[in-house]
This record gives C-alpha cells, structure tokens and sequence, in this order.
C-alpha cells in the first residue's frame, strides 16, 4: 500500500516560504497572535519580518497536511501498534497472570490477598541495590561529594 510516498516534506519546502496562494500575514494580525501568546513584540523590523515569512511558511505547511485526501484512513487512537499480533502480545489473560498469583495467598477473616512470604525474602534479595558500592569515594556509610569552591 505504502510502497512509493505519494509526498514528502522536501516538497513542501519552497525558497520563498510559502506559495503565492497563501494570504499574507499582516503586521496587526502578527501582533495580535503575538499578544494572545504573551510573547514578546518584535524589537526589529528585522525580527518582525522573520517572524511574518516564518508564520507565512508554518501556515503554508499545515493547508499542505490538510489539503491530503484522507477519505478511508482510520483516525488515530493512538500511537502504538494496532495490529492483530500486537492486541494478542498486549491482551490479559488468566494464563499471564498466574505466575503472579501464585504468589499470592488468602488470609484472614476478612480474606485479604497477601503476598505468599516464603516468596517475598527471594524477590528482595534479587531487587537489593546498594548505593554504596557504586560510589567512587566514601567515608563509612557516607558517599562523598566533591565540590569546587569559587
């Protein structure tokens, strides 16, 4: 389906900016925007007219994007992949699940799950980390900073 793009960016990338169809963006509609933004008025006539041709160029390339014939195309929920295989990989199943809850018990009047104990003293030792051994200088149980004084 995809094979040959039917466009790219590069062609939307005219020298001029934007292509004569386009309507101008005046200097009171660029303060205007400017002022809706809480962003500062240009200090230039330079700076202005780079601000004008740049807005010029931005609108130019979004009537492009919404100028593509998007009749049968399926809006986008997401981003992430939607294919068959991915909802069977991404889908919960009891299957998935029972490997965790096997470690899980019912105890108690009130039957609360609770982590089986003999299970909890093995997955802490897998997950300890010690800092300490990391660091590159320390004093005791302390890590220490070295810093420069100006």
């Amino acid at each position: 389906m995809l094979t040959k793009p039917s466009w790219s960016v590069k062609s939307l990338l005219d020298s001029e900016g934007s292509s004569k169809s386009d309507p101008v963006v005046t200097q009171k509609q660029l303060h205007h925007l400017l002022r809706l933004s809480a962003l500062p008025l240009p200090t230039t006539a330079e700076e202005e007219s780079n601000m004008i041709k740049t807005l010029e160029f931005q609108l130019h390339f979004v009537r492009a994007i919404q100028s593509v014939d998007t009749t049968g195309v399926q809006p986008l929920q997401s981003i992430r992949d939607e294919t068959e295989e991915a909802a069977k990989e991404n889908e919960i199943t009891l299957e998935s699940l029972q490997g965790d809850l096997d470690k899980e018990e019912v105890v108690g009047r009130s039957k609360r799950i609770r982590r089986r104990k003999d299970l909890a003293a093995v997955s802490q030792e897998e997950f300890r980390f010690d800092p300490l051994a990391q660091a590159t200088k320390k004093i005791g149980r302390y890590i220490v900073v070295e810093t420069s004084k100006d």
